[in-house]
């Protein structure tokens, strides 16, 4: 086949090539891309304002948001302008950024396991609790979470686009690595092959990691005497545990399937459901269940509106 390396854009997967359905698209992703910007901004803005939520829990939460607003950032807007333009085309360093940015989606992952560690500590060891979680050390784990996921883009994206492409029509409809492997007419696909491989293999550990650390959370839980103290207990931990589990089965169902050449809408479904799902819902299961934020969200909702009764 061709070489079509040195060619400057690739062919994105359309939704549909009838205009009336390219226009429900544009309009649906539009309002979830919306949803998902304004929960997590709100969120983002209720953490920062109120002084109260000023404690490690909140300041994770405050970096999942803004990494949910990233990751839904990357591929949402442009396939929002595709779908409007009646055009399948981004240019090739459109897609190396997607590739890039769109790996910051794995930090949420190992956010999420900081996040189970702080609720372990919290319950488990209370009276440990401060001098454990305090300011530094959680700087310092966002810090290593962001660093190393800079560190893993850079090197998933540049195994990525080493290889030689012998076509541009992107089996997905935004860059991702799985389908641009797909193109690659080299034998060094497999250096990124076994980059992804690894990569499993941590997110696997985290994932243990997890697990093993609410089965003991949850012994903890129990041994409390009153109800009261367990339902308190348990309302810190579901909606981090709803969190976790909306990643991990909408992940299942997009790498667990068995590899096609050809794409389905059931392909198209799966795809939206683990990038687009979870940025949107996480602000809700935050909110729900947490009065905290309620609170919070109240009061930025009602400032808002005094503002404009005074202006």
């Amino acid at each position: 086949m061709h070489n079509l390396t040195s060619m400057s854009t690739f062919l994105l997967l359309g939704f549909s090539d009838i205009r009336e359905l390219q226009i429900l698209h544009f309009f649906v992703f539009l309002a979830l891309y919306i949803i998902a910007i304004i929960g997590n901004l709100l969120i983002v803005a209720a953490i920062v304002l109120d002084h109260q939520l000023h404690t490690p829990m909140y300041f994770f939460l405050l970096n999942l948001a803004m990494l949910d607003i990233g990751t839904i950032s990357v591929m949402v807007p442009k396939s929002i302008v595709l779908s409007l333009l009646n055009s399948r085309f981004i240019s090739y360093f459109g897609c190396v950024a997607q590739v890039f940015f769109m790996l910051f989606g794995t930090s949420d992952f190992a956010l999420l396991t900081i996040m189970a560690h702080d609720r372990y500590v919290a319950i488990c060891n209370p009276l440990q609790y401060e001098s454990i979680m305090h300011k530094a050390a959680c700087i310092r784990m966002v810090a290593i979470v962001w660093t190393i996921c800079v560190l893993y883009s850079v090197l998933h994206t540049g195994s990525t686009f080493a290889n030689t492409f012998c076509s541009n029509a992107v089996n997905q409809f935004f860059c991702e690595i799985p389908p641009l492997l797909k193109l690659s007419c080299s034998n060094f696909y497999l250096v990124e092959v076994g980059f992804l491989v690894l990569s499993s293999g941590i997110a696997l550990g985290c994932f243990v990691f997890v697990i093993l650390t609410y089965m003991q959370i949850f012994s903890t839980v129990l041994k409390i005497p009153s109800v009261h103290g367990k339902k308190k207990a348990l309302s810190t931990c579901l909606p981090h545990l709803t969190v976790v589990s909306v990643f991990l089965i909408s992940g299942v169902f997009a790498y667990a399937r068995p590899p096609s050449d050809s794409s389905s809408d059931l392909d198209i479904v799966v795809s939206v459901m683990y990038t687009i799902i979870p940025p949107t819902l996480n602000p809700f299961i935050y909110s729900m269940r947490n009065k905290e934020i309620k609170t919070a969200l109240w009061k930025l909702l009602n400032f808002g509106k005094s503002s404009k009764v005074f202006s």
